[in-house]
């Protein structure tokens, strides 16, 4: 691994690290929003804490970070260099997850696994992405939909490349960010298997760890 390419996850991990949920807490409310609701910096718990529109900015914020990834590796690497890419995007959702900034106390990893797949693997992205958004509003599980996000996008990606569409990359990317949501999710999982899981719309509770 050479120098170059060490400082360009490094960069990555940090563009990913930066914690826009938890700059909305601090300039809407004057709160750290770990606090409340699932404890997450994430558009969710934004918008259970704070709101429509500061949820809507971190979750454009939280896209962004996966997609300027990206661009960053084939900017400063080259646009061939499919392996890089697959890095500097997972960089990024360790960073958004395990933030520097704050303690490493983070997000889930979804939207800023969306953006950078929606780069790498467009039409695997948007696919992945429209499914676990119906399930999304058919359910009004915000963790559902995430998950199927995940799931849906590694079975899309692997069912490409044993069509010799896609490339091996896309594969693991797919995996692993899946991987992580699955992981980042548990108490989520715990929640709906119980039915104690809040859905859509529903006001976050004042204690960290709710829903």
């Amino acid at each position: 691994m050479t120098a170059e390419l060490i400082a360009v996850l490094a960069l990555c991990y940090l563009v990913g690290a930066i914690p826009f949920g938890f700059v909305a807490g601090k300039v809407c409310r004057g709160i750290d929003i770990r606090e409340f609701g699932s404890g997450s910096i994430g558009a969710t718990n934004t918008l259970r804490t704070l709101g429509k529109l500061p949820s809507a900015l971190v979750l454009l914020g939280d896209i962004g970070k996966g997609a300027a990834a990206v661009l960053l590796a084939r900017f400063l690497l080259g646009p061939d260099a499919m392996g890089v890419e697959v890095a500097a995007a997972l960089a990024a959702v360790a960073g958004h997850n395990w933030p520097v900034y704050i303690g490493f106390k983070g997000g889930k990893g979804v939207s800023t696994s969306i953006g950078a797949l929606v780069m790498i693997a467009p039409w695997v992205g948007l696919i992945s992405t429209a499914i676990g958004l119906a399930a999304m509003a058919v359910f009004r599980y915000v963790s559902l939909g995430s998950l199927l996000i995940g799931a849906v996008s590694f079975f899309a990606a692997l069912v490409l490349y044993l069509a010799a569409r896609q490339p091996v990359e896309h594969v693991l990317f797919t995996l692993v960010a899946a991987s992580l949501m699955l992981v980042r999710h548990r108490d989520n999982v715990a929640r709906l298997l119980s039915g104690s899981e809040r859905r859509l719309g529903e006001k976050a509770d004042t204690r960290a760890g709710q829903a």
